[in-house]
């Protein structure tokens, strides 16, 4: 039997359509449909139930060295409120999970993980943990996130209290709803500018409802979240990242710390970091009609060089896109290939991984390592 998140049963009462997504009954998407909630979320602000993704709090004076072992990016500099995006790497160099970890303070991180993988990522922290490092799963909580231009304005008239507009992106802050303590973090995975909010899971539906009784909110499914991820070029673990693909090889190279050369993994990554790599994550922007998925191999001059990961119609854009490995050789922007779509290869571009310009909010805080 499938698990269900706090907010299951407002998905059935708002007429869900549910599926199987990481052992969860899901929201694929409400009755709008797929593409209106895909617009909504880029035009005025979308809700998203993402509470089936992994929490964590690590904490103790070696926690920031832990994670700059665990991870390609050093936290040793980073500063207090701060989220970075990285991966978990494997002892080849492979990625065992893509994840955000926020420095809370000095001796404490928090961590959100994804859903299919908790499990996974769970066992290779406790195994990697350190004495003295803490390691406490926040299973009790809910994460709610909202995305989109009139996000900020939603959110901050349910806590007025959070200054939202000095919130930068990619930081985090705890703050109080109802007098109840709640995470909120400038970030996302749509491109829009928005939040995650981590609350206890007793109080998600009560505030689910209370961001909903704004007309510029709506409940959007995990169908519309794909789509807009997509069209940042943003990776989905077991499609666009796996334990068999490196940083480098999957365009993450930046957030491998200059001169960090102490975490796990960094013996197979560093030589593709001085010497490249034989492929490399791209985007792929198909010149004419059809609709290419993940499995579609790609061609050039006749010759295979690669497949999609991930793919689909983009509503933004109103074109084919997708996502996925070629060659080296030909992962230039602009190169000419060609998509087979059962059996028709289809003309197409390579093309950046993004294909929108992120409208996230830029962040004030001094950069650091």
């Amino acid at each position: 039997m499938n698990k269900k998140t706090p907010l299951y049963q407002e998905h059935v009462a708002a007429g869900a359509k549910l599926c199987a997504f990481a052992g969860y009954d899901m929201p694929i998407h409400y009755a709008p449909g797929v593409i209106k909630e895909h617009e909504w979320t880029r035009s005025s602000a979308g809700l998203f139930d993402v509470s089936h993704m992994g929490q964590a709090i690590v904490s103790g004076d070696k926690a920031a060295d832990f994670f700059s072992r665990i991870t390609p990016s050093s936290f040793v500099k980073t500063p207090a409120g701060r989220a970075k995006y990285t991966v978990l790497t494997n002892d080849k160099g492979g990625i065992i999970d893509d994840l955000i970890i926020t420095r809370m303070n000095d001796k404490k991180f928090f961590v959100v993980f994804n859903a299919a993988r908790k499990d996974v990522d769970i066992a290779w922290m406790k195994k990697n943990l350190p004495a003295g490092v803490r390691f406490e799963e926040l299973a009790d909580n809910a994460l709610i996130a909202l995305q989109g231009p009139k996000a900020e304005a939603a959110l901050a008239k349910e806590i007025p209290d959070a200054d939202l507009p000095n919130l930068p992106y990619m930081t985090m802050k705890e703050a109080r709803w109802q007098g109840n303590l709640v995470f909120i973090s400038r970030l996302g995975y749509t491109g829009e500018d928005g939040f995650e909010i981590s609350l206890n899971q007793e109080m998600a539906p009560t505030f689910w409802s209370a961001l909903l009784a704004n007309p510029d909110v709506k409940a959007i499914g995990l169908a519309a979240r794909d789509s807009l991820r997509l069209e940042m070029g943003y990776p989905l673990y077991g499609h666009d990242l796996n334990e068999e693909t490196t940083p480098v090889e999957a365009a993450l190279s930046w957030i491998i710390t200059k001169d960090h050369k102490d975490y796990i993994g960094v013996a197979s990554i560093l030589p593709q970091l001085t010497s490249g790599a034989t492929k490399k994550r791209v985007g792929v922007k198909l010149t004419e009609s059809g609709i290419a998925r993940e499995g579609a191999e790609i061609y050039a001059n006749g010759e295979k060089i690669g497949a999609l990961t991930s793919g689909g119609f983009s509503p933004s854009l109103k074109v084919a896109i997708g996502q996925g490995y070629v060659k080296s050789d030909f992962a230039k922007e602009g190169e000419k290939v060609e998509v087979d779509v059962r059996g028709r290869r289809i003309p197409a571009i390579i093309h950046g991984l993004s294909f929108m310009q992120a409208q996230t909010k830029p962040s004030s805080l001094k950069k650091a390592s």
